[in-house]
């Protein structure tokens, strides 16, 4: 009896991670409710776990921000690491029925932190660099796509990069909006851990960085309506995402209002107005991405229209913790998942994808600081702008994991772009220190002005 009852208990901790649900078409058995629970709260766990351990070593040898930490946790955990040397393991923590679950998990996250940044943002900051900020945002847009003009033609005689029969406008524009992008939400995670997003510097990096992005989602929903999903892709996306920014920036602030006015008079902030916030937050992010942009711009343009003072400050203190410990990691962990880095396996598909790398980086990083000179900003300023700019993180690996679904992108130029941006993000920081982080703490500069949303550096 002994023997048996331990032999069930065995057989049955072994089944822990199977489905135990009732058989569906071509599957033996289906994901139950109770089995998306069970994987979910163990995927929470290693990523946890994976991203603190991870980036506490870049952090204590490689001087990197813990959110690059955080994205290089995320590849490690999926199939170009995880999955190569342990197959079966990584199947079973993360098993492709449950990826839906962490990619809602991952949206949530993400749009939260971004919308914590929308509300650091010094407005005023915006208006005293309006021209600076106008010129680094045209030129990360105008120069990538002309390089994307002079590469794309080329890229299209290799076998397997793009979609058969995609004509070379389209390959061209996405290209453009690949190279055009920033690293918006590690921008902001970079710009916070060094102490920069009450600066002008951050303030101008921030807003270029989010228009840029912006823009290239727009270029991309062009791209989706000729490719198949029809004009009303594009006047939707583009339409919407304008005048709700623009509805926002005329009217937002007074309709905001009372929000602020609430918490003053209270002293603090009370879990009825918080609740109203997080609601607006969920609607803004259900718009955006509804129309096809994407849900951390409806969170980080209500933001930048939130109440500031003592609102911002126990809006930060209630929320952050659990959107930047918790949730966030669950953004880099789901874009590492479809990330595979083996691909990229001959001596001439790695020579292209340098090519696309050394590209990218002059399209963004040096025309970025060029403009940024061009506008009056000193030499040190520039550069910084130019370095953080140039990174691209796991917004490039969303827009080229759309790529890949639609089936306008092969595998084999994915992995290029891959490597692509995480090479310009782990770049970013340290470049960023050299030409502008580590004069600014020996002048005092940076500490003094350090005092903006500090994220994940525990």
């Amino acid at each position: 009896m002994v023997y048996e009852l331990t032999g069930s208990l065995l057989q049955t901790v072994r089944g822990a991670l199977d489905p135990h649900g009732p058989a569906v078409q071509a599957v033996a058995k289906s994901f139950a409710p109770g089995d998306f629970s069970v994987h979910f709260f163990l995927q929470l766990a290693v990523i946890l776990i994976a991203c603190r351990v991870v980036g506490w070593l870049g952090q204590k040898f490689l001087g990197q921000p813990q959110v690059v930490g955080e994205m290089i946790a995320g590849v490690i955990l999926g199939p170009s690491l995880l999955g190569l040397l342990f197959p079966e393991l990584q199947g079973a923590i993360f098993p492709k029925e449950t990826k839906n679950v962490l990619y809602t998990g991952a949206q949530l996250g993400v749009g939260l932190y971004m919308f914590l940044v929308g509300t650091t943002l010094q407005l005023d900051h915006f208006k005293a660099k309006a021209k600076s900020a106008f010129g680094v945002s045209a030129a990360g847009i105008v120069a990538p796509f002309l390089i994307a003009v002079l590469i794309t033609p080329w890229l299209l005689t290799v076998p397997g990069l793009f979609a058969a029969g995609i004509s070379q406008a389209n390959a061209t524009l996405f290209m453009g909006a690949c190279i055009a992008l920033t690293a918006f939400p590690m921008l902001a995670r970079i710009i916070n851990e060094r102490g920069l997003a009450n600066t002008s510097l951050g303030t101008l990096s921030l807003t270029a960085g989010a228009f840029d992005d912006a823009c290239s989602w727009c270029v991309l929903a062009v791209v989706l309506a000729t490719f198949g999903a029809g004009p009303g892709v594009a006047i939707l996306a583009i339409g919407g995402g304008v005048s709700y920014a623009v509805f926002l920036i005329l009217f937002g602030r007074q309709l905001l209002a009372p929000l602020g006015r609430a918490v003053e008079a209270k002293g603090e902030m009370s879990m009825t107005v918080l609740a109203i916030t997080l609601a607006l937050f969920c609607l803004s992010a259900f718009f955006m991405d509804a129309i096809g942009i994407h849900a951390i711009f409806g969170g980080f343009i209500l933001g930048a229209v939130m109440p500031r003072g003592l609102f911002a400050q126990e809006l930060k203190k209630k929320v952050e913790p659990l959107a930047v410990v918790l949730l966030l990691p669950m953004f880099f962990t789901y874009s590492g998942l479809n990330t595979r880095m083996d691909m990229v396996n001959s001596p001439t598909l790695l020579l292209i994808a340098l090519g696309i790398l050394v590209a990218s980086i002059l399209a963004k990083g040096v025309a970025c600081y060029a403009a940024a000179r061009l506008s009056g900003e000193d030499n040190r300023t520039a550069l910084g702008i130019g370095a953080l700019m140039n990174s691209r993180g796991l917004m490039e690996l969303i827009i080229i994991n759309i790529g890949l679904q639609k089936g306008i992108i092969g595998p084999t130029l994915f992995s290029m772009l891959v490597l692509m941006a995480i090479v310009t993000t782990v770049m970013a920081s340290p470049l960023f220190e050299l030409v502008y982080g580590r004069k600014a703490r020996e002048s005092g500069e940076l500490d003094a002005l350090s005092g903006g949303m500090v994220a994940g550096t525990a």
